[in-house]
């Protein structure tokens, strides 16, 4: 399968523009818009999720519109692990409630390989909820993008 959009930045990834690929995907999946982050992924994707797969885009899009009725309040930071040529590994941490409110943080490492026109055509994930108390979260920002200011997850200790 082809598609004929580009998202910068493109491997081969530098380290300015592995860490920019990382805060790029987090700002995307912060706006919690299905729909959106779905295409920062190849139509062909494929995706291991805890124990769910996603075969294309479209499954991936659904996947995360599920994610986000049942993931709220939903606020996640990314750093990068490591990357080369067109590889990245990110760990991250994101808090949210469900929707009895109680609250979690999960943990969790990702595996991407990207196609040369910047789409993410690989996605593996490992995953680790930790229920928490309300007085324990870290992640106060309102809904959205992370501002600038606000600690990554070395910065919290995480």
């Amino acid at each position: 399968m082809t598609d004929t959009q580009v998202r910068p930045p493109l491997p081969p990834f530098t380290l300015e523009t592995a860490i920019e690929k990382v805060r790029l995907a987090e700002d995307g999946w912060n706006s919690r818009d299905a729909a959106k982050v779905a295409q920062a992924y190849s139509v062909d994707t494929k995706w291991r999720n805890r124990a769910e797969f996603a075969n294309n885009r479209e499954e991936a899009e659904g996947f995360l519109a599920r994610k986000w009725k049942k993931e709220l309040e939903y606020r996640l930071i990314k750093e990068l692990w490591a990357f080369g040529g067109n590889r990245i590994a990110v760990r991250y941490a994101y808090e949210w409630r469900d929707d009895s409110g109680n609250w979690f943080r999960s943990y969790g490492n990702e595996n991407w390989e990207f196609e040369a026109d910047g789409l993410m055509k690989r996605r593996f994930a490992c995953i680790n909820d930790m229920p928490i108390k309300e007085s324990e979260r870290k992640f106060f920002w309102p809904l959205g993008r992370r501002p600038d200011d606000h600690p990554g997850l070395s910065d919290l200790g995480l």
